[in-house]
């Protein structure tokens, strides 16, 4: 199959990158409270005195780090310093460590559960954040939270990380990240962060206690979570037993590209041959079930009770256009390009809002947006497009 003109392409994803950076850094900064407004509506309009989420502040700091990385320059300098300050300050516990869920529009502590994915992603940002400044300060807390979570949260006799804690890092019963999430005490998409987490750390710092936490993540994604059929396994009980059957799409393809940019990231050639033939299957099978009609990626189906949801959702996209790029890459099968360039078409033509700037959150099957979803709030961030992009351009350029 003819190769689309990866030149052409390259030049395509710059530019919304540069948009998308720019929406944050001239529509998301609170003037009046500090650090970034907590929930933006689909038409733009800001909603004031919403609270401010863990998960939305890590990953802007983490986003606008990484671009600092990319570009290899200082434009966002301010914004990664607003970013940090406004972390340090208001969500970290000073006096039992980790982060809180939820601060209110002023910065009290509204919800301080100790949710390991938002430990995770703080971990991420800070470490993204450091090898951009080599600020020691979010180097020194990064580890803090390292060893929070080797502390509290992993289980040496089962393995794999405990969703969620008190305050305290006591036990709780409702484990959830949301109310869509089953109550179950280990889930994938935690496991996820954490690694994407870890291998940012290990890069920065090259500390074997966190190759070796990372290579026991490995072990649980290739021999536990990781099925025959080429899906995750979404939520576990604690021994590791399989609480659901859906499948989620968006985090097969972004789980196996992580796993290879984890092994590189670790020097294990071994390892990167292991998760590179998993990327190719999974990618396969990805491609076969995936994809709808119009090249954008369904969210997720239940194949126990048949149930479909088959909205796209913005970070799908994102994270199947890198999968696809990864595996072309790997084989120099064009075909894969070819698909992951349809996929960025559909992502033109339904995806972006091209009016108001950014992405939309979700679509139906029609290509219609829906008007109720935030363009940015609690789990809306620029983190899933943002990476995506300088990922699949770096890959093309290098």
């Amino acid at each position: 199959m003819t190769l689309n003109d990866p030149t052409e392409v390259s030049a395509q994803l710059e530019m919304e990158l540069h948009h998308i950076l720019d929406f944050w850094k001239n529509n998301t900064k609170d003037m009046e409270f500090g650090g970034f407004i907590g929930r933006i509506d689909h038409n733009n309009n800001i909603i004031k005195k919403a609270p401010k989420g863990i998960i939305l502040n890590t990953r802007i700091l983490w986003t606008f780090s990484r671009a600092n990385n990319f570009y290899k320059d200082n434009r966002y300098g301010a914004e990664c310093q607003l970013a940090f300050d406004y972390l340090y300050d208001y969500f970290r516990d000073a006096d039992l460590g980790g982060v809180y869920w939820e601060v209110d529009y002023k910065g009290c502590a509204t919800n301080k559960k100790k949710q390991v994915y938002a430990q995770a992603f703080c971990i991420y940002a800070l470490a993204e954040y450091y090898k951009y400044c080599a600020n020691t300060k979010a180097l020194t807390w990064a580890m803090e939270l390292f060893d929070l979570l080797e502390a509290h949260s992993y289980d040496p006799k089962l393995k794999g990380y405990i969703e969620a804690f008190d305050e305290k890092w006591g036990s709780i019963e409702d484990l959830r990240l949301s109310d869509k999430e089953l109550n179950a005490p280990k889930t994938t998409n935690t496991h996820l962060h954490v690694l994407e987490a870890y291998t940012t750390l290990y890069e920065v710092t090259k500390d074997p206690k966190v190759k070796n936490a990372l290579l026991g993540i490995y072990d649980l994604f290739l021999n536990r979570v990781f099925k025959k059929d080429n899906h995750l396994d979404l939520f576990f009980t604690n021994d590791w037993q399989s609480l659901s059957s859906e499948i989620s799409f968006g985090h097969d393809i972004e789980t196996a590209w992580l796993l290879i940019h984890g092994a590189k990231t670790i020097g294990d050639q071994e390892l990167q041959r292991k998760t590179e033939n998993l990327l190719l299957s999974v990618t396969n099978t990805f491609v076969a079930e995936a994809l709808d009609q119009d090249f954008g990626v369904i969210n997720a189906i239940d194949p126990m009770t048949e149930k479909l949801d088959n909205d796209k959702h913005w970070w799908p996209q994102a994270e199947a256009m890198v999968g696809l790029v990864y595996a072309w890459k790997i084989t120099n099968d064009d075909s894969f390009f070819n698909m992951g360039y349809k996929v960025w078409q559909f992502i033109k033509n339904h995806i972006i809002d091209h009016k108001n700037g950014e992405w939309f959150f979700r679509v139906d099957v029609d290509g219609v947006p829906y008007t109720s979803e935030d363009k940015v709030g609690p789990w809306k961030c620029p983190y899933h497009n943002s990476r995506a992009l300088i990922e699949i351009i770096s890959m093309i350029k290098g």
